[in-house]
């Protein structure tokens, strides 16, 4: 943790790998952050809990890049009484203060903190990627929404950006199953993982975010199962 926060405040570069070694992505925190109605917890957000900010956000997103989810989605049918349910569940983690984690830049401007990092991958998620890459893995991009729920601490505020992602990641399974109307399955399995960095922003009073994932879909349960 002390590593990359020290790396972070002297805006040291490190040295560059080869792609497949290392992921790369920039994440942007306000530093006067205004939610429609609320101000944040923190207001303005100091160095130190900008740079946290910006780190955990950055760890949440390699871990849905090399780990991503596991899915179930069940598409529901409103002619035969049955709703629509997805489930999403981790296959991994990257913690704050990973040691793959690097800073390369941080620049502020205009009141918001700009950060890019490298995470430098192990051999196992090396293999990871690997799967991701594979032919049987499509890309879709998607938007998801997740609620503001007025000021909140640090922990809460990752938490409601994660729920707008997981939001997108549903909309995205659901938008590559739309061109299968006529013969719908009843239930989908597979795995989901950000295939880069999302977007966030402001809509309507609630998170938006904007991602590209890759999906593999691996069960497919035609409604004449049942």
């Amino acid at each position: 943790m002390v590593r990359i926060a020290c790396t972070l405040l002297l805006g040291l570069s490190m040295m560059r790998l080869p792609a497949q070694e290392v992921l790369r992505g920039e994440v942007r925190v306000d530093l006067e952050p205004v939610y429609g109605e609320y101000v944040d917890a923190i207001y303005p957000l100091d160095t130190e809990s900008a740079h946290r900010r910006a780190l955990e956000e950055a760890a949440l997103c390699y871990s849905a890049m090399i780990y991503g989810w596991s899915f179930e989605y069940d598409m529901g049918e409103p002619a035969r009484g049955i709703d629509e349910g997805f489930e999403l569940s981790s296959l991994g983690t990257i913690p704050f203060g990973d040691q793959g984690l690097f800073v390369t830049d941080a620049q502020v401007r205009d009141r918001r903190l700009y950060l890019w990092t490298d995470y430098r991958l192990n051999e196992a998620q090396k293999r990871r990627m690997g799967i991701w890459k594979s032919g049987k893995v499509q890309t879709v991009q998607a938007i998801g929404h997740g609620p503001l729920g007025g000021p909140v601490e640090v922990a809460d505020w990752l938490s409601i950006k994660k729920a707008a992602l997981e939001d997108a990641a549903q909309g995205a399974v659901r938008a590559m199953l739309q061109g299968s109307a006529r013969n719908r399955p009843k239930e989908v399995r597979g795995y989901i993982g950000l295939s880069r960095f999302p977007t966030y922003w402001m809509d309507a009073g609630q998170w938006a975010a904007g991602a590209r994932f890759r999906v593999e879909i691996t069960e497919m349960v035609p409604f004449g199962a049942y």
